[in-house]
């Protein structure tokens, strides 16, 4: 897949995929600016996500997701870390797909519930912190991550450097 300096790296995938960490190897080793969505949107409103989530509701965080992903993909030639559900919505997609190569980061239930256990910052898996649950909502979201993904990488047991080498690989770049 040709994809062009100027086009941006959209990173998807479920929580705890490695989104955040990949983007930022990515941003070390081309020099493109890395942009964390929820980072983002933290800055934007002035709110956590979690108290995003608690005083307004997942209905509103997804507004403005897709609000502030229009921001961002003003901007060319950058590498965004988007949230687990921003492809749920087929505006977000089209949107990210017009400036963009989407690359879906995967990872077994078991890796993710062991990178994000710990987190806090999760607000949907705030009281379900499970293999259960993460295994239900990722068998939701499955079909969805791979219809719209350019490119797919796999993130199990697998160095950071070489996940960041494989999209550059994969994206031509």
């Amino acid at each position: 897949m040709n994809t062009e300096n100027k086009k941006n790296i959209m990173l998807i995938g479920f929580m705890g995929a490695g989104k955040t960490t990949v983007s930022r190897e990515l941003s070390k080793l081309t020099g493109k600016k890395e942009v964390d969505m929820d980072a983002y949107i933290v800055q934007k409103e002035g709110l956590s996500i979690n108290d995003i989530f608690e005083q307004h509701g997942e209905e509103y965080f997804r507004t403005i997701e897709t609000k502030h992903l229009k921001e961002i993909q003003k901007n060319s030639g950058v590498i965004v870390s988007c949230g687990g559900g921003a492809v749920l919505k087929d505006e977000n997609v089209n949107i990210m797909k017009e400036n963009g190569v989407i690359v879906l980061l995967t990872a077994t239930p078991e890796t993710t519930l062991s990178r994000v256990q710990n987190s806090k910052d999760r607000p949907i898996l705030n009281g379900n912190m499970n293999l259960d649950f993460i295994t239900e909502l990722m068998n939701k979201r499955k079909d969805r991550y791979l219809s719209v993904a350019d490119v797919i990488v796999k993130t199990d047991d697998r160095s950071v450097k070489a996940i960041a080498e494989e999209i550059l690989e994969k994206c031509n770049m």
